[in-house]
């Protein structure tokens, strides 16, 4: 009787997850776009936000690099979203079609009238690719 009462208790506990499940990684922002974050600095008395990456995989990178994919800045405590400004020799990011390896480009966000200090959190979004919870130096 207690044998079966066990076999009965072993057979409805749940299931653990699998070892695959364990170990398989959640795929961050850096190795879906190809590029890694090296930093996000205020620029200009605090008036811009300066967003450095680098890249690590040319071929995936080449979308972030292209002037055709949209890029803002999200300040994560306002919500508020910065825009990359445009002067008259067009906006002020890097893009290239062919991208390289290790090489480090850059994006500036408009952050006028904004108050975005050191330490505050941001999302930078390029695309489909979104790189959250960066700290603003």
């Amino acid at each position: 009787m207690i044998a079966v009462v066990l076999t009965a208790g072993c057979a409805t506990a749940p299931k653990s997850p699998t070892a695959e499940a364990l170990e398989a990684p959640a795929i961050r922002a850096e190795e879906r776009s190809g590029v890694e974050a090296v930093s996000l600095r205020r620029t200009v008395a605090g008036q811009m936000l300066d967003f450095r990456f680098r890249v690590v995989d040319p071929e995936k990178a080449a979308p972030v690099l292209s002037r055709n994919t949209p890029a803002y800045l999200v300040h994560q405590a306002t919500g508020a979203r910065l825009e990359i400004p445009e002067t008259k020799v067009g906006r002020m990011r890097q893009n290239t079609l062919k991208p390289e390896k290790g090489r480090t480009y850059f994006m500036l966000f408009n952050a006028a009238g904004r108050k975005v200090s050191p330490g505050d959190k941001v999302t930078v979004v390029i695309g489909e690719h979104r790189f959250e919870n960066l700290t603003v130096q």
